[in-house]
């Protein structure tokens, strides 16, 4: 499962409306179910088209405090891979066969690509709502351990009660947007180094 956090004022909608305006429609159909905190999105392209293998997606988009979490399904692609073997044997057969399947080798690989035309259509969708993978300014307050007193990230001690905060400072890994701690050196979630 691959998963990103996006910190800012977007809602799940607001996703899934990006993904349906982008893939519902040529090869590609897409449908959302659920409720407006937690929606899901499925991406896949359609039985009855002319050329190409069958793949598809699921997406979840999931409120979180202050944005959004989203998650994706294995991507399922074994009539893609049928479809590309297919053209092998073809072509092992009598090369000159492959100028019959150009458009169905080249289908083939637009489907291979769904992963990152997904990403593609919510980086920008969340880009345009403000949101990104850094803490939203309501979510950038640490708490002092010893009086409690919430305090600015960064801020080098308590304004209540002087004690240092540098251990205690949130931080976000830069390609996902998950939640580390100071010193964290690759990020538990997407396995990136920081």
């Amino acid at each position: 499962m691959e998963r990103k956090i996006f910190h800012g004022k977007i809602k799940p909608l607001d996703i899934a409306n990006a993904l349906l305006g982008e893939f519902n429609r040529g090869n590609f159909r897409a449908q959302t179910l659920g409720q407006h905190d937690r929606l899901v999105v499925q991406v896949s392209t359609r039985p009855d088209a002319m050329a190409g293998g069958q793949t598809a997606m699921t997406v979840t988009i999931q409120t979180i405090d202050e944005g959004v979490m989203i998650e994706f399904g294995q991507q399922a692609w074994l009539g893609v891979a049928a479809s590309l073997g297919v053209s092998a044997l073809s072509a092992l057969k009598n090369p000159f066969s492959l100028l019959g399947r150009l458009d169905d080798i080249a289908q083939d690989i637009e489907n291979l690509t769904i992963r990152e035309r997904v990403w593609s259509v919510i980086s920008k969708a969340a880009r345009s709502a403000g949101a990104s993978a850094e803490l939203s300014e309501n979510l950038k307050r640490t708490t002092c351990e010893y009086c409690h007193v919430a305090n600015k990230v960064g801020d080098p001690s308590c304004v209540a009660c002087g004690a240092p905060l540098g251990n205690l400072q949130p931080n976000t890994c830069k390609h996902c947007g998950f939640v580390v701690k100071v010193g964290t050196k690759t990020c538990p979630n997407c396995k990136q180094a920081l």
